[in-house]
């Protein structure tokens, strides 16, 4: 992966005092392996990442865990948990994300929540959801967080 991107866009007020924020990450480090028979489909896998995020989420390093279900050959379905230490449009604190993603050869769709209470420091009661559509070949993943804080 390349270096991480710019801020693509600033914080803007959104209905019901959500703000969204948007920017771009980065993934590296990806460590996968088998859970069970590694020849079969259906398959499951896990996986830990580490992504860094640039923009409205200011985040050097992250620690993410992901358990993946192989439907076919390069097509299927992931659930996961990223613990983000950083900041959110300058406010500094740590939270952790719950993600829901599919994948296929064209790439991945996610979406993601807040994980209730995982706040803290200037981000604790931080709540919030968001979305991202990597495309294989791309350097940076581009991402949308609609949030509120406390």
């Amino acid at each position: 992966m390349s270096a991480m991107s710019a801020r693509t866009d600033a914080p803007t007020g959104g209905a019901a005092g959500h703000t969204t924020t948007t920017g771009r990450f980065t993934f590296a480090d990806w460590q996968e392996q088998p859970v069970g028979a590694a020849d079969s489909t259906p398959r499951l896998a896990r996986s830990t990442v580490v992504n860094a995020f640039t923009g409205g989420i200011e985040a050097a390093a992250t620690s993410a865990g992901y358990t993946i279900a192989y439907t076919g050959e390069g097509t299927g379905s992931y659930t996961g948990l990223e613990l983000l230490s950083g900041a959110v449009d300058g406010r500094k604190g740590a939270f952790v994300l719950e993600q829901r993603g599919t994948f296929d050869a064209s790439g991945t769709s996610c979406t993601f929540e807040v994980v209730p209470g995982s706040g803290s420091g200037e981000l604790a009661g931080l709540s919030g959801s968001g979305a991202f559509t990597y495309r294989h070949g791309d350097t940076s993943v581009a991402y949308e967080f609609s949030y509120t804080t406390a």
